[in-house]
């Protein structure tokens, strides 16, 4: 994996991506389960960061961003081998709830991974592409994604990918921040989790 930063800290492996996605089961009398699930779908990651005395500073005095309000990030990639080596557009114009979107791919080439995150202009979701996207000789072709779409995007909609796919997020508050001292040296600002912005 490439070096990801979060507030101009390298982030540390182990690093955790989850898909957040609730079902609920329900054992009916006679005893058949059922399963329903919503739709809806977050990512949500949780890392440790290589400290600098700014990071720790803004953490123990609560700067470590606002806990009411979203920033942004880019999203760490899963996916290796991207070569897509242009901007990429929405070719034809896809509902919400569609899973796969056709691009222009008339002045693109190179490939798009399956697994690779990515996003639409239009709004601030973060998708994963589920199968290869190869653009060499392929005319608009379509990325197959995950979730699905949360919006309806238009044709010349931006498709953003690698380090113009930035996550909108919270910082979770459900673990206080802090610092961990080895021997007397400073060892871990702690671990930050943040949720994605929907």
């Amino acid at each position: 994996m490439a070096t990801y930063y979060f507030n101009g800290a390298a982030i540390l492996a182990p690093f955790t991506i989850v898909s957040n996605e609730p079902a609920f089961n329900m054992t009916t009398v006679s005893l058949k389960t059922q399963r329903a699930s919503q739709g809806h779908q977050r990512w949500e990651l949780t890392f440790s960061v290589q400290p600098t005395k700014e990071l720790i500073i803004d953490s123990l005095i609560g700067q470590l961003g606002a806990h009411d309000t979203t920033s942004t990030m880019i999203m760490p990639q899963l996916a290796t081998g991207n070569t897509v080596d242009s901007n990429v557009t929405v070719h034809s114009s896809a509902n919400a709830g569609a899973t796969s979107v056709q691009l222009e791919g008339t002045t693109v080439s190179g490939l798009l991974p399956k697994g690779s995150f990515v996003k639409f202009q239009n709004h601030d979701k973060v998708y994963i592409t589920t199968a290869d996207v190869t653009f060499d000789n392929v005319v608009d072709p379509n990325v197959n994604i995950y979730p699905p779409l949360r919006s309806a995007v238009a044709s010349s909609t931006n498709f953003h990918l690698l380090d113009a796919c930035q996550i909108t997020y919270f910082q979770s508050i459900d673990n206080a921040t802090g610092i961990t001292f080895t021997d007397g040296v400073l060892a871990n600002p702690g671990t930050i989790t943040l949720i994605e912005a929907l």
